[in-house]
């Protein structure tokens, strides 16, 4: 077995694993990457693409926003659809002057990959049977496999970035866990189209068919999301049924028609909201998908990743330059405050935009009547406002 050594040990290539190695490599701190998937693939991932100033300014500080600066879409509103009636919220106006940024997960993925590898970062593609162990004392090690080839890297702690379904977790024994877990009635029908999208904001729409969401992908592709059955299946919804769907959800409007064009990709997303803590077990430490997920409604798991992975930079460079234990001690704490904060969020704008099949007509009166207070009130949409352009990290 070949042996090396790290400071840090990052279990998972995403965003979050990412990050981490790009903030801790600007500070003098050594970290390896180990991911089970193949670069290719990592770096074809679909995901989100809206980021809050928090995580902007994080790529900034990686050195990995040079594509962002370019070809990133500044959001100051978005606009609010109630059975066909739109209505614009202005974010800027109403958090103090801040905006979102419209960038897909996917090329900010590629971004940090390239500045890494230039850098002279180490990642590990295509890493086999990666194994967390003796975490619960001062000697944790990972192993794994490359080429039919076993691997030891010796690391002073161990970062799990690999995910909801990753290692990391699972290896955290379940008496040692609290787990809290919410699954919703419903799924999202998502497609990535050619197609230019009918306003330059997203669209979040509520309809008595459900949901929808129209979001781009600059400069002339769009990504949509449809309310549906978690069991759905995609043969029934040809890609005329979806484009009708669309219109009718988002609602007809003279000057910004959906535009239809070839639909590149369908696929149904999940609904769920899952939070563990605590986020540290001896020097085994969660962050991301592996230790939270938000259902995407508000546009949170990446940017949640982010404000996980700035506590637990901040915390191991405490322990390095100032040979403090206050952060790793309070990275658990720190973190889950603003992750249950931003569950909270999420939640209540699944609930609000969500029919669900068995709604009684009370609660769907409530569920209207709490859209219609948001536009019509100036604290309400200042709450809204500040939650979704993101809580300070």
């Amino acid at each position: 077995m070949t042996v090396n050594r790290t400071q840090i040990g990052i279990i998972g290539a995403g965003p979050a694993g990412l990050m981490l190695a790009r903030l801790l490599m600007e500070q003098g701190i050594s970290s390896v990457i180990l991911e089970a998937k193949t670069r290719k693939y990592v770096e074809n991932r679909i995901r989100a693409g809206v980021l809050e100033s928090g995580t902007v300014d994080l790529l900034n500080r990686a050195k990995a926003d040079y594509r962002l600066k370019v070809k990133g879409q500044i959001h100051e509103g978005l606009e609010l659809s109630i059975n066909g009636q739109r209505s614009r919220i202005d974010l800027k106006r109403y958090s103090k002057g801040k905006s979102v940024t419209i960038y897909g997960q996917t090329e900010l993925t590629i971004d940090l990959i390239n500045t890494h590898l230039k850098a002279g970062g180490e990642i590990v593609f295509d890493a086999q049977n990666v194994q967390p162990n003796n975490f619960n004392t001062l000697e944790p090690k990972l192993t794994y496999s490359k080429n039919n080839i076993d691997y030891q890297l010796d690391c002073d702690f161990i970062a799990g970035c690999d995910g909801f379904h990753g290692i990391s977790r699972s290896k955290i024994p379940i008496k040692d866990q609290n787990i809290f877990e919410r699954v919703y009635p419903y799924a999202w029908l998502g497609i990535l189209a050619e197609s230019p999208p009918p306003s330059n904001e997203l669209i979040y729409a509520t309809h008595k068919r459900g949901f929808a969401l129209y979001s781009m992908r600059p400069p002339s592709l769009s990504r949509s999301y449809l309310q549906c059955s978690p069991s759905l299946d995609l043969n029934d919804w040809p890609d005329n049924r979806i484009w009708d769907e669309l219109q009718i959800r988002l609602g007809s409007q003279i000057d910004s028609h959906v535009s239809q064009g070839k639909i590149r990709e369908k696929g149904v997303t999940p609904m769920r909201s899952f939070v563990v803590e605590p986020l540290r077990y001896g020097n085994l430490f969660l962050a991301g998908d592996a230790a939270h997920i938000v259902p995407p409604t508000g546009a949170k798991g990446l940017n949640l990743a982010m404000s996980d992975i700035q506590y637990l930079a901040d915390a191991f460079l405490d322990f390095y330059k100032n040979n403090s234990f206050t952060g790793i001690n309070n990275y658990s704490d720190r973190a889950l405050s603003r992750i249950w904060k931003t569950e909270r969020f999420s939640w209540w704008m699944t609930s609000i935009l969500h029919k669900t099949k068995n709604e009684s007509s009370f609660d769907d009166r409530i569920r209207l009547t709490e859209l219609e207070y948001l536009l019509s009130s100036e604290a309400a949409m200042r709450s809204f406002a500040e939650n979704y352009v993101g809580l300070p990290f």
